[in-house]
């Protein structure tokens, strides 16, 4: 049997060699984690490097969708856990919202009605100026909805509200800035689901898309 040869003392590498190396591996670690890793996954992006390649985009649409599939998971639980409460909350808030219709039938500016199929979604938004007030409400017929209430123009964005699992919501939104302002909407439930938006106040127009 032949012995592999002893490597000579001056091929093998230095202590400082090592060591540089190694620097070099961590420095290059850290550089990946921070301009690659942290912006695609977490979108956190110190540097900016990830948002002018679209990582920190990727990101942030990570964080939502794992924020929805949460969300719905917790709300799958509480049906299982409390089906015949969750019907009744679906009616009350059905003739709650047709209570509150019938009442503002003579004063409400626009109604917009529109149907949303399982798994679907859509986008209603004002154009509002900067301290302008709109005042809404909405119903939900044939199951519950999710929304997000939000705005954004002019490079800014806010978000008012966000729901999930809902039938029916009132209120009012004072625009901080100029823009769009308005709710997108998702069906997560198994049957299509009609919903009706009532506004009155100051707006130029109403954009809806899906």
């Amino acid at each position: 049997m032949n012995n592999a040869p002893k490597p000579n003392l001056e091929d093998l590498p230095t202590k400082a060699q090592l060591f540089r190396s190694s620097v070099i591996a961590g420095i290059g670690a850290v550089v990946i984690l921070v301009t690659v890793y942290l912006p695609a996954e977490h979108a956190i992006d110190p540097t900016g490097v990830g948002r002018v390649l679209g990582l920190t985009e990727m990101g942030e649409i990570k964080l939502e969708l794992a924020a929805e599939a949460e969300a719905d998971r917790l709300l799958d639980e509480q049906l299982g856990q409390d089906q015949s409460s969750s019907v009744l909350d679906a009616v009350f808030g059905l003739f709650i919202g047709t209570a509150h219709a019938q009442e503002a039938q003579e004063v409400w500016r626009d109604e917009v009605t529109f149907t949303l199929e399982p798994g679907a979604s859509a986008e209603v938004k004002m154009t509002m100026e900067a301290g302008n007030v709109v005042e809404y409400a909405w119903t939900a017929t044939g199951g519950r909805v999710n929304f997000d209430l939000h705005a954004h123009g002019g490079g800014e964005s806010i978000d008012y509200e966000r729901g999930r699992g809902e039938t029916a919501g009132e209120g009012s939104i004072e625009a901080p800035f100029a823009g769009n302002h308005g709710w997108f909407w998702r069906n997560r439930d198994s049957t299509a689901i009609t919903i009706t938006i009532q506004l009155r106040g100051d707006y130029s127009e109403i954009v809806q898309s899906n």
